[in-house]
């Protein structure tokens, strides 16, 4: 009882004071200098042309604005130059602050009651974060340079003057001029051939936020899986990518069967150059993807279904504040983990959950002197947005949700999920709000068996609760089986490894010790190729071993010349952020590691650079 009044009392209070939200409410957020809601921006117009000789985006972004009786209109911008602002098609004086640092640098425009349209004419700076510029020689094709984005989470404004909050949500339409021969995406309805003229038109009628917004122009061409499904790849990798994402229509169908149905008509993806810093990105109606899932045999898709899950889960829903990032998160990976167990079996997915357990492990060992840091509803005013995602978000977030299943029965779960999505379409929400909504429309069906649930250890708590539940590990005991046996005895049962899928090779390395000799190290790639495999998330934690065991970079130049290819086409920071650590840990691997950092670091996406020249040094 004393739970269920202090959460409706939250939500009474959120809903009583939203117009003028404290830090109490968690409904304020911190990330934005704009003044949504005082001046809601419902629609933008956006017009650019892209410019790569310059490295520069300019034109003029037109907001249809709703003024409640504001003076002016704030927008958030970060390095932008401002050439002129218009409200209702007469010129106007702005001003713009001093930059704040991670919030860069607001622009206050002067408006009247009436006001209902803001136009600021603008080009972009010399270093914006969202950006990625790429010559031709960094692209996979070689032909042509190329340019994408990566907005989330308070990047577009690097790019657009904007409200730049995940729960300020707003329509647009957009006019993008580019080279000829090039194409222009958007997260919006999609071209599938290229302009003769190099002008291509937008139309996103679902209101999104601005982490949302995503662009990308290159040579890039587009090859269909079924009616409402496709990808896009460069034209030497559109083969590849069709074949590995043969599958994405049937997993689109799955997910409908789920949680209901897919609200964003088609659904198409984007596999980028090798520089994208992250493993996809959930943009509406067209996700971002790394060429690092592109193994060959389908084995690394599974990161498509967590793409998909997005579209109800941060796209459909979404976390009012970066403080409720894993409302998007923990969602998402509760939503991926069933769709591939509904596409798969439960032993597949189980594996799934204990290796996502081990990340948790690893982050929360990380985070071990910020304890603070590891509760699923976070304070980051004053920081950056990005310290709070992790795999507290995602799989601390997961996991309390699986929990509730435990107690509930995934039949009522099920339901409530569906409810959940339906009722919060297109809205955003908070922490407060969801417990709210849990408690009234699930908790309360099941007093009996949820009231040792723990919900403020859960959210609100450091660490993992106690009953934090675990994945059956049925096909992990036979490969720890496998392991303990090389390590004792140098002996590998081929036999039983010719089954195994690239989860259960990541978990027979991730709990080998470390260093293993050098002669062991021989064996296991002897048999297993490991240094030329073509799977991304095997290499990079091979990799790191090598470096550990010193099998390489000083002993073996086969090694060597692996592993510097691999850092030179691969930009996930997943990926390359702990491969560098490990390279910097050991006096032997420091020199290598500096020399090809300033060799490759211009194939890297900004926020990569950031994260890696605090680990290896700048330019």
């Amino acid at each position: 009882m004393k739970t269920t009044f202090i959460l409706l009392a939250t939500l009474s209070g959120f809903l009583a004071c939203k117009s003028s939200p404290t830090p109490s409410t968690t409904a304020q957020d911190w990330h934005t200098q704009s003044n949504d809601p005082e001046v809601h921006c419902q629609h933008l117009d956006l017009n650019i042309r892209v410019d790569f000789e310059q490295q520069q985006i300019a034109g003029c972004a037109t907001w249809t604005i709703e003024n409640k009786q504001a003076k002016a209109l704030h927008l958030d911008s970060d390095e932008l130059t401002i050439d002129s602002v218009l409200v209702d098609a007469h010129a106007v004086a702005y001003t713009k602050d001093a930059r704040v640092a991670h919030l860069g640098e607001r622009i206050r425009i002067p408006i009247a009651a009436a006001s209902k349209q803001v136009a600021v004419y603008y080009h972009t700076g010399a270093h914006p974060r969202a950006l990625q510029w790429l010559t031709a020689q960094q692209t996979l094709s070689k032909t042509k340079p190329f340019l994408y984005t990566q907005s989330e989470s308070i990047y577009a404004r690097s790019w657009i003057p904007c409200p730049d909050g995940p729960g300020i949500r707003f329509t647009y339409d957009a006019t993008v001029q580019v080279p000829k021969g090039f194409m222009a995406l958007m997260s919006a309805e999609n071209p599938q051939q290229r302009a003769v003229d190099g002008i291509y038109h937008f139309h996103m009628p679902m209101a999104i936020p601005a982490y949302l917004m995503a662009l990308a122009v290159g040579d890039i061409e587009f090859k269909a899986i079924d009616a409402r499904t496709g990808v896009y790849a460069e034209p030497t990798m559109i083969t590849k990518a069709a074949n590995e994402f043969a599958e994405v229509g049937k997993m689109v169908s799955q997910a409908e069967k789920l949680y209901g149905p897919y609200r964003w008509g088609r659904y198409d993806m984007l596999v980028l150059p090798p520089g994208f810093p992250i493993g996809g990105m959930e943009n509406p109606k067209l996700t971002f993807c790394t060429p690092t899932i592109i193994a060959g045999d389908k084995s690394l898709v599974n990161l498509i279904a967590h793409e998909l899950a997005h579209n109800w889960s941060g796209n459909l829903v979404t976390n009012a504040t970066w403080n409720d990032f894993w409302l998007n998160e923990g969602f998402t990976v509760y939503f991926e983990r069933r769709l591939t167990e509904s596409l798969t079996d439960k032993s597949y997915a189980d594996m799934l959950w204990e290796l996502g357990y081990q990340d948790l492990q690893a982050t929360l060992e990380e985070l071990k002197d910020r304890p603070a840091d590891t509760k699923l509803k976070l304070d980051l005013t004053g920081r950056d947005p990005d310290d709070g995602l992790n795999d507290i978000a995602y799989e601390k977030g997961a996991l309390f949700l699986r929990a509730i299943e435990l107690k509930v029965g995934r039949t009522a779960m099920d339901t409530f999920l569906n409810q959940y999505f339906n009722h919060f379409a297109f809205k955003t929400i908070t922490t407060e709000l969801f417990l709210a909504y849990l408690q009234e429309h699930l908790l309360a069906k099941f007093p009996e068996q949820t009231k040792d649930l723990a919900i403020d250890a859960w959210v609100y708590g450091t660490g993992v609760p106690k009953n934090a539940p675990r994945a059956d590990q049925d096909r992990f005991k036979q490969v720890n089986a496998t392991r303990t046996s090389f390590l004792q005895t140098g002996a590998l049962d081929l036999k039983a490894t010719s089954t195994w899928t690239t989860h259960e090779y990541l978990h027979f390395l991730r709990l080998m010790p470390k260093p293993l000799a050098v002669a062991q190290m021989q064996q296991l790639d002897q048999v297993f190729h490991f240094t030329q495999t073509g799977n991304a998330e095997i290499a990079d934690l091979w990799f790191i071993m090598t470096v550990a065991a010193n099998y390489k970079p000083a002993m073996y130049a086969e090694q060597n010349e692996a592993m510097r290819n691999f850092l030179s086409s691969v930009g996930r920071r997943k990926f390359i952020v702990p491969l560098y650590k490990e390279l910097m840990a050991h006096p032997y691997s420091v020199p290598v590691a500096k020399q090809w950092y300033h060799a490759f670091r211009n194939n890297y996406h900004p926020l990569a650079q950031e994260s890696l020249d605090k680990i290896v040094g700048g330019k």
